[in-house]
């Protein structure tokens, strides 16, 4: 088993990496629920395939639990499922001496990560993440939230969990797809901090166990936790790609999923970059050349038109200036504040390939 200590001057936690950690969940969840309940949520997929087994192990700790299920997808990240979330917990009688599991995806740990931070102001979140993307990036950091009509994630909380336990057994039953969303991220790491792990994507096989690739991006994501948890600095750096990404999902109404919009947004912001002459190397080949060998899209299906309303609603928008994060060499990104009025410009020749 691998692990990594995020410490935070709020509260530091355990991330927890290996096979069969869904077995050991009560054990490990029971110390952060004195209370002695638990609110499992999950969406309708996840549960079919791993809800009774985390259940048997959370019953076998002792714990009462109750489970809360949703439609699988992103349109189900929204207000009415936060709302639905928040019902169910105030019927179960949880207290502030309870604890909130999430197990799924990325979608899951946002939605009942938002309902733990504002239930009773606050009570204790676990995560469990199913997918390669939600163990490598979303279950870790403490951002969580809903989408709105006008855009992805704008309502939302922080909310650091008590431990993220990531099953890599749970890897083996994701689509081709939800697997590549996955690498998407993986490959961010890569580009933005992390030239050896670039070298290490290159070589590997596909038979290669995955647990040290989740273990260096969670401790490269927890170094930048660590340095900036409120998302002010250089914890930016973790949405290369987000802000063309978020406006390809919106426009696509969510049937592009996350990792395939980011890959876009990526290589996006390489080509711009380097025909801006902004950046040392030209980062975009590689990069293309990775998100290609892991089957993610490197083209934009939409124009730039139509992306910038998307754009502009991006939470990293700051006034008249929104914060890109541009590659300068391999494994080196920069944040790079460009003034609204200049951004069509700036990402155009990004778009053309």
């Amino acid at each position: 088993m691998e692990q990594v200590t995020v410490k935070l001057s709020s509260r530091s936690y355990e991330v927890r990496i290996g096979g069969g950690l869904l077995e050991k969940a009560g054990e490990e969840i029971a110390p952060f629920a004195p209370g002695g309940r638990v609110a499992l949520v999950s969406d309708d997929r996840v549960d079919r395939l791993y809800g009774d087994r985390t259940a048997a192990s959370l019953e076998k700790a002792g714990l009462q639990v109750s489970r809360f299920t949703f439609p699988e997808g992103e349109s189900s990240k929204n207000m009415t499922t936060y709302c639905r979330l928040l019902e169910f917990l105030a019927r179960q009688r949880l207290t502030r001496a309870d604890c909130v599991a999430a197990l799924g995806g990325g979608v899951t740990g946002d939605l009942a990560g938002f309902a733990a931070a504002t239930y009773l102001r606050g009570i204790a979140l676990v995560q469990l993440p199913t997918t390669l993307l939600a163990a490598v990036d979303s279950s870790v950091g403490g951002k969580t939230g809903v989408d709105l009509e006008a855009g992805k994630n704008l309502a939302g909380a922080f909310c650091q969990p008590r431990r993220v336990l990531c099953d890599t057994h749970t890897l083996s039953t994701l689509t081709p797809e939800t697997f590549a969303d996955g690498m998407a991220e993986v490959i961010k790491y890569g580009a933005i901090l992390d030239r050896e792990l670039l070298e290490l994507l290159e070589q590997r096989q596909d038979e290669d166990p995955m647990e040290e690739v989740i273990r260096r991006c969670v401790a490269l994501k927890g170094m930048l936790v660590e340095r900036d948890e409120r998302d002010t600095g250089d914890r930016q750096l973790l949405n290369f790609g987000h802000t063309v990404g978020h406006a390809i999902e919106k426009r696509s109404g969510y049937t592009i999923t996350h990792g395939s919009a980011v890959a876009m947004g990526m290589a996006v912001m390489a080509r711009a970059c380097w025909k801006n002459g902004f950046s040392k190397d030209n980062c975009a080949p590689r990069l293309e050349w990775l998100l290609k060998r892991y089957h993610l899209p490197t083209r934009c299906p939409y124009s730039l038109e139509e992306l910038v309303e998307g754009m502009l609603s991006d939470k990293k928008r700051g006034g008249n200036r929104i914060t890109l994060v541009a590659p300068m060499e391999e494994g080196r990104c920069v944040l790079h504040p460009v003034p609204v009025d200049e951004l069509e410009a700036f990402l155009q020749p990004g778009m053309e390939g």
